[in-house]
């Protein structure tokens, strides 16, 4: 599995991208509400949805959950257009929590939905950790957006977006820039990649 500072996992052996939390569609729903935020967070998360494509071209495309943040509006108009742009990949979505639209959407974009999980040996791709391991395969999954805290020696501090992966469990950053972070605990064992500067750094 090779790990992306564009905050996406490439599995060479499935020719796949694995993303979790786009959340598209959601400083739109927040315009719907009357809270003025900009569009540019949109097209910057399928700008770069279209990078990580054309870099790796891809087979296969998992969401592990929280593809769209809310009720449709327009934003959904552009994923699908670059969905059909990519007709020969196949987009797959491992429902979140915010999946909320009417499944004949996903369908009608062209998408394979997995309900709960999605089980490709070894892992076990969900949207949110489960409680309960199962045995034989490692958790991937989103849901948390976490990152890691960095303190300096002038009382700098700073939050980094990371991949988290404890001994049979992992996490994804989310992929969408508007999206939030939450710092996760982490113990001696455990493996951490923070993103910064375009680069995967090991903390």
């Amino acid at each position: 599995m090779i790990l992306l500072p564009e905050k996406a996992v490439y599995w060479p052996a499935r020719n796949m991208l694995l993303i979790a939390d786009l959340h598209l569609g959601k400083s739109a729903h927040f315009r719907k509400a009357g809270i003025a935020l900009p569009a540019a967070a949109e097209t910057a998360n399928l700008t770069a949805l279209n990078g990580l494509l054309e870099q790796w071209q891809p087979s296969r495309l998992v969401f592990l959950g929280d593809l769209f943040h809310s009720d449709l509006n327009t934003a959904w108009n552009d994923f699908c257009t670059l969905r059909h742009f990519y007709a020969d990949v196949s987009f797959e979505l491992v429902l979140g929590n915010h999946d909320i639209l009417p499944v004949n959407l996903y369908a009608e974009a062209g998408l394979t939905v997995h309900r709960e999980v999605l089980l490709l040996q070894p892992f076990r791709l969900l949207h949110q950790l489960p409680d309960e391991e199962m045995k034989g395969y490692y958790d991937l999954a989103g849901h948390v957006h976490p990152c890691i805290l960095l303190a300096g020696s002038g009382r700098q501090k700073l939050r980094l977006p990371c991949f988290y992966l404890a001994e049979r469990q992992g996490l994804l950053p989310a992929f969408g820039t508007f999206t939030g972070m939450h710092p996760v605990e982490t113990k001696p064992e455990d493996r951490v990649y923070a993103i910064a500067g375009g680069k995967i750094i090991a903390v």
